[in-house]
This record gives C-alpha cells, structure tokens and sequence, in this order.
C-alpha cells in the first residue's frame, strides 16, 4: 500500500544505463533517463489475500557510469504523487499523510554509489532511497541488461529488482494486514548525449 519505495526508486534504479562493449580508454559517460522507459512498479501483499501493485512514473534521473573502472554513479527522482494502481480512490489513499505523504514528500530520491559487475556484466546497484524524509539503504539486483546503437547514440536499459520495509520509512498503517514488505521492479533506459 505505501510502496512508495517505488521509488523508488525506485528506483532504482536508473542504473541500466550501461554500454555494450567496452572501448580501450572509455571515459564515463553520462546518461539521461528516458522517461517513455523509465517506471518503478510495486507490489504488497494485501490483507494475506492477494498482491496489491501499481507504479511510479515516469521517473527522472541520470546515470554515470566508467566502463573500464567497473564505477558509477546515479541519482534517480520518483514524484510520489505519480502513483498509480489503475484505481484512482486507492491513489489518493496512497498519497495520504500515514502512506505516502506526497503532499509533504513530494519527491523519493534513490541515489546510487556502488556499481557490482561479474566481470563486464553489471550484477547490482547500491545506494540510498530517501524517502518522507527518512534514509535507508536500497540494492537493485539486474534481471537483464543491454545496450545497442540509435541514431549514432547509445541507449542502454534493464529491469532490476529490491525490496525494502516500508516501515523503515515510517509507514505503519494497516501493519501486519497489508504487508512490510514491499518489492520493487525497476524498468529504466538512458541515452547519452
């Protein structure tokens, strides 16, 4: 109910933004998420019946990232207020001050400061999700990854997953009825210039 996290998030997230191949001296490189790409959905076991889901975006943000270094960075904006669950009374339940509170919160900010490659293949993204002005840390696991060429510009783009609690954040209501746990899927592609 207040995953939020989407954050957060998502969320995330952003950090799909990585080349291809590797080039013999690559300098980092920054990319722009686009925001046709770029979601966090969210899901939350709802009354130990069924999962309650819906999404934050289009989310903002840009990616750093230093191939031959195997570094980056990332600082990813969700607006709480995007929520969206395809119900719009359970959106406006979600931005409330015990959920949410996107009227005092407008924005979580995840930002990311560890890159973890298996060899050239980027594995996870850490950092911090803050988010009704609490900080936490957050790890987004890549589910896949890729990147190819359009209009002589680089796209790169994945799916990645995390979880957090949301009562990490502060967000109690209705606990243990709707769930701790929220998960968190991650969609974000970026463009360099």
């Amino acid at each position: 109910m207040r995953p939020l996290a989407a954050l957060c998030c998502i969320g995330a997230a952003a950090l799909g933004a990585l080349p291809a191949g590797r080039a013999a001296s690559a300098a980092p490189i920054v990319y722009t998420l686009e925001p046709e790409h770029s979601f966090v959905q969210f899901e939350v076991l709802h009354f130990g019946t069924s999962t309650a889901r819906g999404r934050f975006g289009p989310i903002a943000g840009q990616v750093t990232l230093d191939r031959d270094a195997h570094s980056g960075s990332a600082r990813i904006a969700i607006d709480t207020a995007g929520v969206s669950t395809g119900l719009r009374v359970f959106d406006a339940r979600i931005r409330r001050a015990d959920l949410l509170a996107s009227a005092d919160f407008p924005q979580a900010v995840f930002n990311a400061e560890s890159f973890r490659f298996d060899g050239d293949r980027l594995v996870e993204v850490g950092g911090t999700l803050t988010l009704r002005g609490t900080s936490r840390p957050l790890v987004l696991r890549a589910l896949r990854f890729g990147c190819e060429m359009q209009a002589a510009r680089q796209v790169c783009g994945g799916d990645f997953e995390g979880e957090l609690q949301r009562s990490d954040f502060g967000i109690v209501y209705l606990l243990p009825l709707v769930a701790d746990r929220v998960r968190l899927l991650v969609q974000v592609q970026g463009r360099a210039p």
